[in-house]
């Protein structure tokens, strides 16, 4: 039984800068000079064997490659499908990954394809089963695990955590890592309500193993934030990356795009955007620890 406690200073964790894998921009992860690793989403390789030949070339030259699955629903009260899991552990192991990550959601239920990832209601009894569901793929993966907070437009009633509880405590029973997307917290800001702030105080960080960003848009006729990956990451959610980097190091920060995909020009200001939020988190807190 694997329970993965590798320390973030351990070097399997120094991601750097990222961005995800998509063939639309493979010409411009290659003309990139200061990327460190990608992320390729499983579900879109049929087998480790099926990896195209960019991504070996990527390793070749020292990036890392993280697969990301979105398909073992793992907060769903159904037990995970182990083929699942073993593939999102081939494809780490065809690719030298040093660890895999999902999300804490469940995308299908009596058989049936959400086609989504579903936010899972925070209560006592949901926690036991997500903590089961972990800790069985933890079982059967060779790496460690890093689990995604997700956005919502919905909460569900009733719950006995908040999310950081629920985030803190998920990570005090399995051990797991968190892949904290900072996006996800903006749009939940947005929709939702509460205080971003106060939930990077309350997480736990150190089990942070890389950041997700990634852009949105409000629709104007509702004032609903949509999380889209497929626009420009707000100043908003920059603000928060840089109010994180202030408290803790991100091991990781990658960019999330998922469509209408920009030219290189324009990427290359995303992630430069991405490194001056960075930075300014850096130089807080570097002046707070010298007060």
């Amino acid at each position: 039984m694997r329970r993965w406690r590798w320390r973030l200073n351990d070097a399997r964790f120094h991601l750097g800068l990222g961005i995800g894998w998509r063939p639309q921009i493979a010409l411009a992860i290659d003309h990139a000079p200061n990327l460190q690793f990608v992320e390729i989403t499983a579900e879109n390789f049929a087998s480790a064997a099926a990896l195209p030949e960019h991504l070996h070339q990527l390793r070749a030259r020292g990036l890392a490659v993280v697969p990301h699955g979105i398909s073992l629903s793992l907060g769903g009260a159904e037990p995970i499908e182990p083929a699942r899991v073993r593939h999102l552990g081939a494809l780490a192991g065809a690719l030298g990954s040093p660890l895999v990550s999902e999300h804490i959601a469940f995308v299908r239920a009596g058989g049936r394809e959400a086609g989504h990832l579903l936010p899972i209601p925070r209560t006592r009894a949901s926690l036991r089963v997500l903590v089961e569901n972990v800790k069985r793929a933890q079982d059967l993966l060779s790496v460690p695990l890093a689990l995604e907070n997700i956005s919502a437009l919905f909460e569900w009633p009733d719950r006995d955590y908040d999310e950081a509880d629920f985030l803190a405590e998920l990570v005090e029973r399995t051990s797991v890592f968190l892949l904290l997307d900072v996006a996800n917290v903006y749009a939940n800001h947005r929709n939702l309500g509460g205080d971003p702030h106060s939930f990077f105080s309350r997480l736990p960080l150190k089990r942070i193993a890389y950041v997700h960003m990634g852009g949105g848009y409000e629709n104007p006729l509702d004032g609903v934030y949509h999380d889209t990956h497929a626009h420009a990451v707000p100043q908003g959610a920059l603000d928060l990356l840089a109010d994180l980097a202030s408290r803790a190091e991100p091991p990781g920060v990658m960019l999330e795009r998922d469509d209408d995909f920009p030219d290189e020009r324009e990427l290359g200001a995303e992630l430069a955007r991405i490194r001056d939020a960075l930075q300014l988190g850096r130089e807080r807190r570097s002046a707070h620890v010298g007060r």
